[in-house]
């Protein structure tokens, strides 16, 4: 089989088309031409597996039914042609593959609808084109006078053994499906067998409904001619003789193009595309009725509005509640849809729901999806999903208290809200129920069109039965919903005290804490500082003393309402004469030096402090004492009779000395003390010295050591002057030590000398 030759380099010349010779039937006239199939001639009827077309146009018999697919041509014109268009997939298998030139202008037979072959042929190729297809199309009647049964099999089969392998193959997709405004590529595919070149390729096109063909181009081995067409500048042939249609539009759909290819020798052989244009819907837009629906109404009423611009061919609108699909019911549901064909040719599509709406459809969420066909899929898009506004009378009203705590305490701000199930909401009222059965109107506090109360900073008298009541203005049905507020308090909280008699130091007192709530309470005792020092409704105090005495406060509890408490506070006072807790007392001052004596005191009530001399006194507090600061130039009469803190309330005095000192004497004193500390240092170092030389050896104190001690004196001389001899150094290398080793002369005299000093020696010069 020979391979498609590339066209690289081929000049394109534009000119007139040359007018077609009159053929009312499009019957080839020649074995060497194959018109356009007769098939073209008349308008597709039936479905196309479900595709939809563009609908047909107002007052217009040559627009395209919406299905396409099924049996090509209608009546007795198709079954006069005898083909069939079935197409690929859930449309049917679609006409393709490769067809061979016709070699006579009679008309075939009818032959099956699974026929893939849509061009007529003569009686004589119509028999191998039938061989061809693999056994799928019946056997055709022959016209020579054979009429069906075995007449014409001896025909057919010198046909088929003779003509199969010099056949021209093209090869032509069936259907070509392109958006509009984007570029169309018709490929043609040929195979001549014996590697021969083709003569021309020569492209038609077919408007739909129609016989006649309208030449395109013609493509020979010196270039490719372009014929003046209403395609004008939009073809452009490409280097595999494939055809481009650039910015396709509305117009060029279900148009039929037609590649014919000659070779020498080979005959001709021609295949078609379909071409079939589309324009992907806009996302639908909802738009629900913003005016309101009443629910008792008993007409249907406009729910929502669905539009759908730019699309071709005009796509279907399905309605959805809920997700779940509706679909039109008498005196319930009603779809209307307008179809809009705007200028360019692209449709837009309206859809509008009408249905019965209940209190139900409050909540109820309503969308749109637009259906439309590509590429032989169904494909959809949805619109946003959207609530209308149902009126219905209220039922049921209630009411409720909101805070931000949960349980209600005294101190909070709390909001009572009033639910009503009518829309739109009804007038509210608010009441609170009083002794005797007798209601207060609180509607002045109120927001009476939201339905709510709120109570400020509530206390134990806000506690009580509340009311709500509504009225529909429509049929003037009144409504009401109670409920009751309960603050939560804590009142009454008291501390007593036993013996409640004044306290002195070292007495026991016991304190109670007691309370009132409608809640179970706990109760914590602190001091002073926060500091928790017990729990219980008691505290015991024993052994009291001014320092233990303070202020004390118990704290009360509700553990089931967090944040409620109260505090009260008591006083411990102990009582008693003051007691001086601190004086600077011994004092070393010099005469004529300014100096500060202090004196700190404790006592209930608060005392009053006293100086023996005058000067500068600053009073103040400190840890529950009270201290006093007096500034003096010490004097020599201070200096000898010191001074005296007096501290005094009414139940008593106390009164402390102030002894002042000399520094002076004090100073030689010191210095006394320091030298016999020193001398104590000194001996110390001495002997730890001698011990330390006497346990390595260097001092050796005897038994004849010992006894040298009690020698006479003039001995004890006549031994100094041995030592001091001559004999000495001459007998030192001789000498050993006391562990056996050799010692040097400088080390035996050392230590004897010592050990004279010392009252010892070894005892062999004691010996001597």
């Amino acid at each position: 089989m020979g391979r498609p030759e590339p066209l690289s380099a081929i000049p394109i010349e534009r000119q007139p088309a040359p007018t077609p010779p009159p053929n009312p039937r499009g019957v080839p006239t020649s074995s060497a031409s194959l018109s356009a199939p007769n098939n073209l001639s008349k308008p597709r009827q039936g479905g196309r597996g479900g595709r939809n077309e563009p609908l047909k146009e107002p007052g217009s018999g040559t627009e395209p039914s919406r299905h396409r697919g099924g049996a090509v041509g209608g009546g007795k014109r198709g079954a006069e042609l005898g083909t069939a268009r079935p197409l690929g997939g859930d449309k049917g298998p679609r006409v393709g593959g490769s067809s061979t030139a016709p070699s006579s202008s009679s008309p075939p037979p009818p032959p099956p609808p699974d026929v893939r072959q849509r061009v007529p042929l003569s009686r004589g190729r119509a028999a191998v084109a039938a061989g061809m297809a693999g056994g799928r199309r019946a056997a055709p009647s022959c016209g020579w006078g054979w009429r069906g049964g075995w007449g014409c099999w001896p025909l057919l089969c010198l046909l088929l053994c003779c003509g199969v392998s010099g056949r021209l193959e093209v090869h032509m997709p069936a259907v070509l499906e392109v958006e509009i405004g984007s570029t169309a590529r018709l490929e043609c595919g040929f195979s001549i067998p014996g590697n021969v070149s083709f003569t021309s390729i020569e492209w038609f096109y077919v408007n739909h409904g129609h016989s006649n063909r309208v030449r395109l181009c013609v493509i020979t081995a010196s270039g490719a001619r372009i014929d003046e067409t209403e395609y004008g500048e939009r073809l452009s042939v490409g280097e595999d003789k494939a055809l481009s249609i650039s910015k396709v539009t509305r117009q060029d759909n279900a148009r039929t193009f037609i590649c014919r290819v000659g070779a020498d020798g080979r005959g001709v052989g021609e295949n078609h595309t379909e071409l079939y244009t589309y324009k992907v819907p806009a996302p639908p837009e909802i738009t629900p009725n913003s005016a309101g629906i009443p629910a008792q109404n008993s007409d249907m009423s406009e729910i929502a509005q669905c539009r759908s611009e730019n699309s071709f061919p005009s796509p279907n609108i399905t309605w959805y509640k809920n997700g779940e699909p509706l679909l039109q019911e008498e005196d319930k549901t009603k779809i209307l849809t307008t179809l809009v064909r705007q200028s360019n040719g692209l449709y837009t599509v309206v859809s509008t729901l009408f249905s019965k709406v209940t209190r139900e459809d409050r909540s109820s969420l309503f969308h749109c999806t637009v259906h439309y066909w590509l590429r032989g899929q169904m494909l959809t898009k949805d619109s946003i999903r959207v609530n209308v506004t149902v009126f219905y009378p209220t039922e049921h009203v209630e009411l409720r208290v909101v805070s931000n705590s949960g349980m209600v305490k005294e101190g909070d701000d709390v909001k009572l809200v009033c639910d009503a199930d009518g829309n739109p909401a009804p007038v509210f009222s608010f009441f609170k129920r009083e002794l005797e059965d007798s209601w207060q109107d609180m509607t002045s506090l109120a927001d009476t069109n939201n339905g709510v109360l709120m109570l400020h900073d509530v206390n134990k008298s806000s506690s009580g039965l509340y009311r709500c009541q509504t009225l529909d203005l429509d049929d003037m049905t009144q409504h009401e919903g109670d409920v009751e507020l309960m603050v939560n308090y804590i009142e009454g909280v008291q501390v007593k005290m036993e013996p409640s008699s004044p306290l002195h130091e070292g007495d026991s007192v016991k304190l109670s804490c007691n309370a009132h709530s409608p809640v179970a309470l706990d109760y914590q005792w602190r001091d002073a500082k926060g500091r928790k020092v017990a729990e219980g409704n008691q505290l015991h105090l024993s052994n009291l003393t001014f320092e233990t005495s303070s202020n004390f406060s118990c704290r009360v509890q509700a553990r089931s309402v967090p944040g409620l408490e109260q505090s009260k506070q008591v006083a411990v006072a102990v009582r008693g004469e003051p007691r001086i807790v601190a004086i600077s007392s011994p004092l070393y001052v010099r005469q004529d030096e300014v100096i500060n004596l202090t004196c700190k005191a404790i006592a209930f009530p608060q005392p009053s402090i006293h100086w023996s001399i005058n000067g500068t006194t600053h009073e103040y507090m400190e840890n529950k004492h009270i201290a006093s600061n007096l500034t003096v130039r010490v004097s020599h009469d201070l200096l000898r009779a010191g001074a005296t803190c007096r501290v005094s309330n009414a139940l008593g005095v106390s009164e402390k000395h102030i002894q002042l000192l000399d520094q002076k004497t004090s100073e030689s004193k010191g210095i006394i003390i320091v030298a016999i500390i020193v001398c104590i240092l000194v001996v110390a170092v001495l002997g730890s010295i001698i011990y330390f030389l006497h346990k390595k050896g260097k001092i050796s104190c005897g038994r004849s050591g010992k006894q040298d001690i009690t020698k006479p004196e003039a001995r004890k001389d006549k031994n100094v002057v041995e030592v001091k001899s001559d004999k000495l150094s001459e007998e030192a290398g001789l000498l050993q030590g006391a562990n056996g080793e050799k010692r040097s002369a400088a080390d035996q005299v050392g230590p004897s000398i010592v050990s004279w000093g010392q009252g010892c020696c070894s005892s062999q010069r004691c010996s001597r």
